[in-house]
């Protein structure tokens, strides 16, 4: 327990000081770290001090950015878990998603994103990469306001206090080759005007939330013609770019019908994939493709959570961290919430296709959890329009201060120091305290300030939709 647990949630509205028994800093671990952060960001970091009146706080890391969810996907967490007559992929998941979606309405999709972002916060996630393709009513009508449902987004984000990169998603066609939306679909699609009207609306949306991001979705090859993506990719004025690319090898084989290119090469031919892009899963390319997505400075997506739980494939981080890739981490289906729990399942599907140990490791003697985790903030802030706050995945002066502390008496965390804080957090499990996004701190002894009311409000939502 930290002194920090008897404050559910601390406001640096001007200037606090904050004390860390340590901190993992841009050049490395320090010992008696004292941040002073002003308006919601580190004016000022001293080491080696006293904690004197300042908070006392434990071991400090860079809180992580979830770079892919699906918000409303949580709610299905264990729904589709029961097999087929024919068995089950990714398609036939599809299909449960589509018919989960027939009663959802704004205030649920509010409710449910709320109660993942809280888990996002609690589980070290600081900010959300929110890929939102569900627009429309249940019967594919307009709401009054067409932007309703980012609305909700953005709403559940200020009540959770979490970092939102909100990324509205463009979505036309069923397959390749321009094919017209299913009726399961219908929830999703616009055409290329509407979308660009919903795209300003997102901008005025999150306008008063703090370092608030917009970018844009094309949702994937399939769902996108190559005229639509031209016109889609200027509206992100910038900002992020993020498309599911080569999730199922079903995908891969269309497109080399539709186009006799794969997915990555396509796209990477068509148009020019720089440091803006965040290609999501990117589980099924070959080692041309893994070398040319390395070396353009956009980042894969990896979600190992989602992807295992709808057996998508093991997407070749080895070969790509070798050549230099950048990578974020996302929750994508939030079947499970917890930054440390994707890291590990990242790591754990090496060791079982290479039957080996500390696979991602960066070299001899390197720590295989430490190595992961400023991997994933770098890529992460990267891919979610905040790359100018992180240096060598550690906390430094004028970043925003969004970082959690661990809880050193915690079984799993006792005793450790330096990068075996964060093996024990990756490999073990947790030891999350405090998490403070924006200069709030949001969570105090483990749990979200926020966590009673809105898991109230889940549970009524649920017992709603599957009555």
């Amino acid at each position: 327990m930290t002194d920090a647990q008897n404050s559910p949630e601390k406001s640096l509205e001007s200037s606090t000081v904050v004390w860390c028994e340590s901190a993992l800093l841009a050049d490395g671990w320090a010992r008696g770290v004292k941040f002073t952060i002003t308006d919601g960001r580190i004016a000022r970091i001293d080491t080696d001090t006293s904690a004197g009146d300042a908070l006392r706080l434990g071991p400090a890391l860079l809180g992580l950015a979830n770079v892919h969810s699906h918000a409303f996907q949580r709610a299905m967490a264990g729904l589709a878990e029961t097999r087929g007559d024919t068995g089950d992929t990714f398609w036939t998941w599809r299909e449960v998603m589509y018919r989960f979606l027939e009663r959802l309405d704004p205030d649920m999709a509010q409710a449910i994103a709320a109660m993942g972002q809280i888990e996002m916060l609690e589980g070290g996630f600081t900010r959300v990469g929110e890929f939102h393709y569900l627009h429309h009513a249940p019967d594919g009508g307009a709401y009054d306001n067409p932007a309703e449902m980012a609305a909700r987004m953005a709403a559940a984000a200020e009540e959770t206090g979490i970092g939102l990169t909100l990324l509205p998603v463009f979505y036309a066609h069923s397959n390749f080759g321009g094919l017209p939306p299913t009726d399961g679909q219908k929830r999703f699609t616009h055409d290329l005007d509407g979308f660009a009207r919903l795209v300003e609306a997102c901008r005025a949306i999150v306008a008063d939330l703090p370092e608030a991001v917009v970018g844009v979705a094309p949702h994937s090859l399939r769902a996108v013609t190559a005229e639509e993506l031209d016109a889609i990719v200027p509206l992100a004025a910038g900002g992020p770019i993020h498309i599911h690319v080569a999730e199922q090898t079903k995908e891969v084989d269309d497109c080399l019908a539709a186009t006799g290119q794969r997915p990555v090469r396509w796209l990477m031919n068509h148009t020019e994939v720089d440091k803006r892009w965040c290609l999501i899963h990117a589980t099924h390319i070959n080692a041309t493709e893994t070398e040319r997505l390395a070396k353009s400075g956009a980042t894969a997506g990896l979600c190992p959570v989602t992807e295992a739980n709808l057996g998508d494939g093991i997407f070749p981080t080895p070969d790509y961290l070798a050549a230099g890739g950048s990578f974020g981490i996302g929750t994508d289906s939030n079947v499970v919430i917890d930054a440390a729990q994707e890291l590990r399942t990242l790591e754990y599907a090496q060791r079982l296709t290479r039957r080996a140990r500390n696979v991602l490791a960066g070299g001899p003697r390197r720590s295989t959890g430490g190595d992961l985790w400023r991997a994933a903030t770098l890529g992460g802030a990267q891919a979610l329009g905040v790359a100018n706050g992180t240096t060598r995945g550690g906390l430094r002066r004028g970043a925003a201060a969004d970082f959690i502390t661990l809880d050193t008496s915690h079984p799993n965390i006792v005793g450790r120091s330096g990068d075996a804080l964060i093996d024990s957090l990756v490999f073990a499990g947790g030891g999350i305290d405090t998490v403070w996004r924006h200069g709030k701190q949001l969570v105090s002894g483990g749990r979200h300030h926020a966590r009673e009311p809105i898991t109230a409000r889940y549970v009524q939502t649920l017992k709603a939709l599957l009555a």
